[in-house]
């Protein structure tokens, strides 16, 4: 088993920046991505970032290109998401979540460990 858990969330004014971090713990040499997804109340949760455990591979919603950036410390079995120009749609409360190695599909979908969420607020 692995567990995950958040830390960073907050409540920032729109055009500001938060940092969210997500510590692993347990059998994390199982662990190939990471991720980070978002529910916003009403909504579905939603992809937003992950890496691969090189840190070398990334992806991306679109609608965080170019804003977000996902990285990883394997020594300190963390993965970070540095949020830049942060809008009120981007309100919700953002779970950290982890892939298997032996774990088949894209780095979008199929994550096998869940983190309990942090809650990111935007204010206008």
């Amino acid at each position: 088993q692995v567990q995950l858990v958040e830390s960073g969330g907050g409540l920032v004014q729109a055009g500001g920046s938060l940092r969210l971090s997500c510590a692993a713990s347990g059998r994390t040499f199982s662990i190939d991505a990471m991720g980070w997804f978002r529910q916003a109340p009403g909504k579905e949760r939603e992809f937003v970032a992950a890496i691969r455990r090189s840190g070398i591979s990334t992806y991306y919603a679109d609608s965080v290109k170019g804003r977000f950036t996902i990285s990883r410390d394997n020594a300190k079995n963390t993965v970070y998401l540095q949020m830049n120009s942060l809008k009120p749609e981007d309100t919700a409360v953002y779970y950290c979540a982890a892939k298997r190695l032996t774990s088949t599909g894209s780095y979008y979908t199929g994550y096998d460990y869940w983190g309990q969420g942090t809650q990111v607020t935007v204010s206008s």
